[in-house]
């Protein structure tokens, strides 16, 4: 197949998606052919400094211009997201620095990346472009968060739906409860504040005292402020920003002056993995409204990185679907999450009624899949050859070991026949990651919960 000029070699095509072009693909063609080319230095800068680089070559020649454009605009689409950043560096090529300041602009084609961005690490998203000589050192920000089982701890964990608490001490959980709640569709702040101090009271009440208190929440947290969240998603800006960012910081003192910390929740699943399986390197993903992800590094450390891959490319066709938030096309949220599954349903020749929710959806192709629908295994057999694609695309910026597959999307018989495609996937194209194990959690990974490993996060003196 032939794309922007370079000859892509593809063995596995999902079944129902015969136009898909997988990243992972098209950067083996490419820094094939780019290998003899130009040196460029892509690096992304995020708070307190920490920055990660990619030295990566270019054709730097007329002919292959596009072929170079899309290769570092989709690069820097993925360092973005993966580990977060307010500032991209391009050095080594003033064309190709112009293009992408020019595309992560308000007013380009990547300004809500850009805006988001800026949300994130409060500051204008900025793209500086320097000499190869010049460009930013690595710098890196892991740290040892979480397994800590000494003392009384509280652990939370803020879901869509539910929260539950924990109330744990020296690591067995001595008292768990799990309340409904309805923080997406609530406007007033303090109805979240309220709830998340009541959970904390309540696991308080079962231990003599409180030395520190852990939280597993959806969304993007810096230095344990909530930066952007979809649980308060009806919250008015001005209120997010007086009472919101701080949130937890304020519910934890309500208990006393312990030592907090708050990480998102794809990051608290990889580590409640990392801690049932007795293994590091290890990046989780929940297939469920969106595509949610969390990694443990090779010292068992939560990094600090957004892994964002809901945002992140994994598809190069031109038809490809678009992400209705942030407008662009191929993004991993299309491919790993319900969306996926109702988008494919049609091409299979299920008929989904477009009254009923995403969820509802989903359940409509499971029905078709337990009364034993084909049409319904290839939808499955179809997202298993994208997560093979992906799982060779993610591993050129993350260590992986071990995946852990989560979610409604993977429960059931679907979720078998989608790691077994992506098994094969990766066996007959990309054997350098042949040694990566896919898991469905079993029990041993149920009996970590997710408000036990939050309580597990904070360090005590």
């Amino acid at each position: 197949m032939n794309v922007f000029g370079l000859e892509v070699n593809i063995k596995n095509v999902p079944l129902l998606d015969k136009g898909y072009i997988p990243m992972a693909a098209f950067c083996k063609a490419f820094e094939a052919s780019a290998k003899d080319g130009k040196d460029l230095v892509i690096a992304v800068e995020r708070n307190q400094g920490f920055t990660a680089t990619r030295k990566v070559k270019i054709h730097g020649t007329a002919a292959m211009l596009e072929a170079d454009k899309v290769y570092v605009e989709r690069t820097v689409k993925m360092l973005l997201w993966a580990y977060g950043g307010w500032k991209v560096y391009i050095c080594g090529d003033d064309a190709i620095g112009a293009f992408i300041a020019d595309t992560y602009k308000i007013g380009g084609a990547r300004e809500f990346d850009a805006e988001f961005m800026g949300r994130v690490y409060e500051t204008d998203f900025a793209v500086e472009v320097l000499p190869l000589d010049k460009a930013p050192a690595e710098k890196s920000g892991a740290a040892p968060v979480g397994r800590h089982l000494d003392g009384c701890r509280i652990g939370f964990d803020a879901g869509g739906s539910d929260r539950k608490v924990s109330a744990v001490i020296n690591g067995e959980p001595v008292y768990s409860e799990e309340v409904v709640w309805f923080p997406k569709t609530n406007s007033d702040p303090d109805y979240h504040f309220d709830g998340i101090v009541a959970a904390f009271k309540s696991a308080a009440s079962k231990m003599p005292r409180v030395d520190a208190i852990g939280v597993s929440s959806a969304g993007i947290y810096v230095d344990n402020r909530a930066m952007v969240a979809s649980l308060f998603l009806k919250v008015p800006r001005d209120q997010f920003d007086r009472k919101v960012k701080d949130i937890y910081i304020r519910a934890a003192k309500e208990i006393g002056d312990v030592p907090l910390q708050v990480v998102n929740d794809g990051d608290v699943t990889a580590l409640a993995g990392a801690m049932s399986l007795e293994e590091n390197e290890i990046l989780g993903i929940a297939m469920g409204t969106s595509e949610a992800v969390g990694y443990v590094d090779k010292d068992g450390n939560i990094t600090g990185w957004l892994n964002e891959l809901a945002f992140a490319p994994v598809d190069l066709q031109d038809d490809a679907m678009v992400d209705e938030w942030s407008g662009d096309k191929g993004c991993g949220v299309k491919y790993f999450s319900q969306d996926s599954v109702i988008k494919l349903a049609p091409r299979a020749g299920i008929t989904l009624d477009e009254s009923l929710s995403p969820a509802e959806k989903l359940k409509v192709v499971q029905g078709e899949m337990n009364n034993g629908s084909e049409a319904a295994r290839d939808i499955y057999r179809s997202i298993g050859v994208y997560l093979g694609h992906a799982m060779a695309y993610y591993g050129m910026y993350y260590d992986i070991a071990h995946v852990l597959l989560l979610g409604r999307v993977m429960s059931g018989e679907g979720g078998d026949i989608v790691i077994a495609e992506a098994r094969r996937v990766i066996a007959e194209e990309y054997p350098e990651i042949a040694n990566v194990e896919l898991h469905l959690p079993d029990e041993k990974i149920r009996r970590v919960g997710q408000s036990v490993a939050a309580a597990s996060l904070p360090q005590i003196g």
